[in-house]
């Protein structure tokens, strides 16, 4: 029986991190909710417990159910009937099986029917469900929405849809349109207040909506007349009950065949609004796209992960001049390189999911009580580091996914290019990842700002710091020297001073910064567990030459060189 939780060390390692324990105590409230649930923990030991054994359970329904049914959702993908999706077989016997083990919307309030889990576990559930089956991840991670509410939502809304969560609900974020994709301040789908109903009425057309026939919906809408930019937009929660949306079509897809991407028409949809309005966008969706980027770092760590073992299965048993090719050095470096990758990569994302988790933990402190000086102090600092790791996650994850990918197909050779090896719908998985939820050029952007104004120079100064111990030393040094030359250009940059230079610069400049960091995170695991060393070694050696290529590049080209690079 196979077990996609229990299969992989590197899981339960950073599910035991040092922090884990201040993070359990500030989600739990310190166990407030023991006296009033039978299943809530008694203490961190408990917490942690019940983490572990509902990732267990999700592993094993992943190894078991979801990866063996993989092929044939996406050679069955889901079908359109009256208008509304149809999931494939395999889909439904997918969700199934997660919703009769009381899987769906763990990380709600146990108000709701939640377990309460923190963010940690449940990005943890993402990156293994992703692992067995990419698209299917998408339905799966859709319960972001449920966070979206409750962080938002009104107590009428939160008691109206949270509960249906964990019953089996299905979710969707309605954002983008045929003239708005990445701009969403162009979104035109109308909300008009209906005043008999007391509800709000859309009409309209949504594109590109991922699960879009959902039992309940996010939906971006424009409910001030008048206003052509974000500030016209409102959050709305819509009801599939209400049957006031169609699906026109749903999209024949490169990849994640499973998840259907749907085309959406709304005929005065009633829907109530979530929070304020005016705050749609620049407040609620920037919140849930956070969300969403997360879960696309867990996914693309999850798709990695699936490449990786079918190329080192591959190559063990694939042989070649009379022995298996994974002992020719060109095969097995390049088997280490996407190892290694992959460990950077997570390090990355449970380093990010630990700074949500702590500021969103302290948000909710403070709608209970006032915070103490220290704690606010945690807030700011946690949600400055949030919001400067979550863009460089979803930049490293989605971008060393698809190469990942690439690699691994091509260590499988002809064989790979055929339907008859899971590489195949892997690699064509893999694609979207840096494309949707803001594409890789996107994140850049919002990257950019965290290099400009020294906040990942402040990350890696304080890692500099700490007592990695001797054996690391001379690893230590060389992110020592790579934090200078990254310094140097940064400070050359602003000395410039011109807007479309650093543009020009951004996403090197966000390489480089995101080389040092992954080499900290590897080398703060090595000082934890001293296996990971020879992943420490081969980022960190490989990364010195990376970023003396882009920070040479940067110190030697002038604002005067840019029009050399424009082809119009």
């Amino acid at each position: 029986m196979a077990n996609f939780y229990t299969d992989n060390n590197d899981l339960k390692f950073h599910l035991s991190h040092p922090l884990m324990k201040k993070i359990v105590a500030l989600k739990e409230r310190n166990f407030a909710d023991k006296c009033k649930y039978d299943y809530a923990p008694l203490d961190f030991e408990d917490a942690m417990d019940s983490y572990d054994k509902v990732l267990e359970t999700i592993g094993d329904i992943c190894g078991n159910i979801i990866a063996p049914n993989a092929e044939s959702v996406d050679h069955d993908g889901p079908q359109l009937e009256s208008n509304h999706v149809k999931y494939a077989k395999g889909t439904q016997e997918n969700f199934d099986a997660l919703k009769k083990a009381g899987l769906i919307g763990i990380s709600l309030p146990r108000e709701f029917g939640g377990l309460n889990f923190s963010i940690v576990p449940y990005v943890m559930s993402a990156e293994v469900v992703a692992r067995a089956d990419g698209g299917f991840s998408n339905i799966w991670g859709l319960q972001d929405c449920a966070e979206t509410l409750n962080e938002f939502a009104s107590q009428e809304i939160k008691e109206q849809f949270l509960p249906r969560f964990n019953k089996g609900a299905t979710a969707a974020m309605d954002l983008t349109e045929p003239d708005a994709g990445s701009d969403l301040q162009a979104v035109q789908l109308k909300a008009t207040f209906d005043e008999k109903s007391g509800k709000w009425l859309l009409n309209g057309v949504k594109r590109f909506i991922t699960n879009g026939d959902a039992d309940i919906s996010l939906v971006l809408a424009r409910s001030e007349e008048g206003t052509t930019d974000g500030r016209g937009l409102s959050l709305f929660v819509y009801d599939k009950i209400d049957n006031a949306v169609s699906v026109r079509r749903i999209e024949n897809k490169l990849g994640i065949k499973g998840s259907p991407t749907c085309e959406l028409v709304f005929k005065n949809a009633p829907a109530l609004l979530v929070g304020e309005r005016k705050l749609g966008l620049i407040k609620y969706v920037m919140s849930l796209m956070n969300s969403a980027r997360l879960g696309v770092g867990a996914q693309s760590v999850g798709i990695a992960e699936a490449a990786f073992r079918e190329a080192y299965k591959y190559a063990c048993e694939r042989v070649q001049f009379g022995k298996p090719i994974i002992q020719f050095p060109a095969v097995y470096e390049l088997i280490s390189v996407i190892d290694t990758k992959i460990k950077a990569i997570r390090s990355l994302l449970y380093e990010t999911s630990r700074f949500v988790d702590f500021y969103k933990s302290y948000n909710k402190l403070s709608e209970q009580r006032k915070l103490e000086a220290d704690e606010r102090n945690e807030l700011k600092k946690y949600q400055k580091l949030s919001e400067a790791f979550t863009p460089l996650l979803k930049l490293f994850s989605s971008e060393y996914c698809n190469q990942i990918a690439y690699d691994s197909l091509q260590i499988h050779g002809g064989a790979g290019f055929m339907k008859d090896f899971p590489i195949e719908r892997i690699y064509r998985d893999a694609r979207i990842t840096s494309i949707y939820e803001g594409t890789s050029q996107l994140q850049v952007v919002a990257a950019i700002r965290s290099v400009t104004t020294g906040v990942y120079l402040s990350w890696m100064k304080e890692n500099e710091s700490a007592n990695h111990g001797n054996e690391l030393e001379y690893l230590k040094s060389l992110l020592i020297d790579m934090t200078k030359e990254y310094e140097s250009a940064v400070n050359y940059i602003n000395t410039i001073n011109n807007l479309e230079y650093t543009d020009f610069h951004s996403r090197r400049l966000v390489e480089v910064a995101g080389n040092i960091v992954l080499g900290y995170l590897l080398l703060n695991d090595t000082a934890r567990n001293p296996a990971y060393k020879k992943y420490s070694e081969i980022f960190i050696k490989r990364s010195v030459t990376q970023n003396k290529e882009k920070s040479t590049f940067i110190l030697t080209t002038e604002v005067k060189d840019l029009p050399s690079y424009k082809l119009f």
